[in-house]
């Protein structure tokens, strides 16, 4: 079954052991330490370096259109077949709007708010990161449909570290 995974930094050996994933996103800040799994091949690890910010910061880097074209690029040679792992610092924001962005990618006749609303059944803290949805929906034509069913969800509940979960990508959860 191709079911995406999502957690937080560390969690991200214990969740490729359990699901025995195939392929690894990380997106985080520049500079923080990230093991990547054994099980994980160096060329099936895709790491994206930005802050999780929606404006642009002095001495920050914001989500860019480059994040955006480079994660989808990855995911379209991941195989299905096995499960892939997106983290992020927390497993709250910018690893939330990484698996929304793959799905809505990977299965453009999917309905944008009917996966916001699995990942907010999956995850009561997950808060996707606008910025990186924004610029994925004028990348993939989707013309405001996933900002909307992203802004539809909210902001998630208040939490140091998102709880794991993970979405199918063909079916509901």
């Amino acid at each position: 079954m191709s079911r995406i995974h999502v957690c937080s930094l560390s969690r991200i050996g214990a969740t490729v052991a359990q699901t025995g994933a195939s392929h690894l996103v990380t997106l985080i800040n520049a500079g923080t330490p990230v093991e990547r799994p054994l099980a994980i091949p160096e060329e099936r690890h895709l790491f994206l370096a930005f802050n999780d910010i929606l404006e642009p910061m002095e001495g920050m880097t914001p989500p860019a259109e480059e994040h955006v074209t480079a994660l989808l690029d990855f995911v379209e040679g991941w195989k299905p077949e096995k499960p892939i792992v997106i983290h992020c610092f927390a497993g709250i924001s910018r690893s939330t709007a990484a698996a929304f962005i793959t799905v809505c990618a990977l299965r453009p006749e999917r309905d944008e708010a009917e996966i916001a609303a699995l990942i907010r059944a999956g995850s009561p803290s997950a808060t996707p990161n606008l910025r990186l949805v924004r610029l994925a929906d004028e990348v993939l034509g989707r013309r405001g449909r996933m900002v909307g069913a992203i802004e539809a969800i909210g902001r998630g509940r208040d939490a140091f570290e998102g709880h794991p979960f993970s979405l199918d990508l063909d079916h509901g959860r």
